[in-house]
């Protein structure tokens, strides 16, 4: 697959339009209404740019093969652009907290507030079709970046119709005090969400185990393999960027043949390849413990098709 036609490549270019359209427009509108509101979103859709650009370049570095230098491939440009966007979304949080504090103390009063009510509504829409369109092919590829990227305009949506109720209660009663006020709302719940994404990046940078859904879904398909499996042990796994990397020790009948060994770590390394989308697996193969051995005609153990024991190490 070119990179062209890589739904992950097209995905994050498509986010940077999406982005840049909506940030020239808030721009406009907040210039002319005084909105600290529209101006907070406009911010927002900036980074947008600079957040879905950076995801636009890692993710192109990403789906690059493994090389010399990189056996595990470039997966992890993924995770480093993802921990850049929540440090990037934790500053706009805060800078729009502070900026908010200063229309408080100044109680600026608001013209054109329709404009601003109508570009945050239009803003809403098309965020919409953006994040929804961004979740699709996260969830299909299983980008973090893409995941990420989603996330951040899921908040535009909420944070535009958020400040919009604000807007239209200025409108409706004079309180020229929410706008501000709604606007330091919306961006605690950037930060949050911000905290949200650098957790996860870091636990991916630290090579945190995978989840326990998964982990499981590898056990049953070590159990449910054909073939005279003695047992397993010291599953290992990490993700990095899309790529899922596991690797464990296998236990299988000391009568049978290297060949024969290589051949049934290899049909399961496979099957665990097919059915987990992402799947980087490496197999070590150990000799069956069991000191009288039947053979394998006469195992028990292998016929059960059931692993031995489940360990750490």
């Amino acid at each position: 697959m070119t990179k062209k036609s890589n739904p992950k490549v097209k995905a994050a270019a498509f986010s940077i339009c999406g982005a840049f359209t909506l940030a020239a427009i808030k721009l406009v509108v907040a210039f002319f209404s005084g909105s600290m509101a529209v101006m907070a979103s406009a911010i927002d859709s900036l980074l947008d740019i600079l957040m879905s650009g950076v995801n636009f370049m890692a993710i192109r570095h990403a789906e690059q093969p493994p090389d010399q230098s990189h056996p595990f491939g470039h997966g992890k440009y993924e995770t480093l652009a993802t921990l850049f966007q929540a440090l990037v979304i934790s500053g706009s949080g805060g800078w729009i907290i502070y900026e908010s504090i200063v229309r408080l103390s100044q109680n600026n009063a608001l013209e054109n507030i329709d404009q601003g009510i109508g570009v945050l509504a239009f803003s809403a829409i098309v965020s919409w079709f953006i994040a929804s369109y961004l979740s699709k092919v996260a969830k299909e590829t299983d980008s973090s970046a893409l995941e990420a990227d989603s996330l951040h305009f899921r908040m535009d949506i909420y944070s535009n119709l958020g400040l919009m109720a604000g807007l239209l209660m200025v409108r409706w009663f004079n309180i020229s005090w929410l706008d501000p006020a709604l606007s330091i709302l919306v961006a605690s719940y950037i930060l949050h969400e911000a905290l949200q994404l650098i957790k996860r990046s870091l636990t991916d940078i630290l090579d945190h185990e995978l989840p326990d859904e998964i982990q499981q879904q590898v056990h049953q398909l070590i159990s449910n393999h054909s073939g005279p499996l003695a047992g397993y042990h010291g599953l290992r796994t990490r993700r990095a960027g899309s790529l899922k990397i596991m690797d464990f020790h296998l236990e299988v009948c000391k009568d049978m043949s290297v060949a024969e060994a290589h051949a049934l770590a290899d049909s399961l390394e496979k099957k665990i390849e097919k059915e987990i989308p992402g799947a980087n697996v490496i197999i070590h193969i150990e000799p069956c413990p069991v000191e009288d051995c039947p053979g394998v005609e006469n195992c028990e153990i292998g016929k059960s098709r059931v692993p031995r024991r489940f360990q750490e190490h």
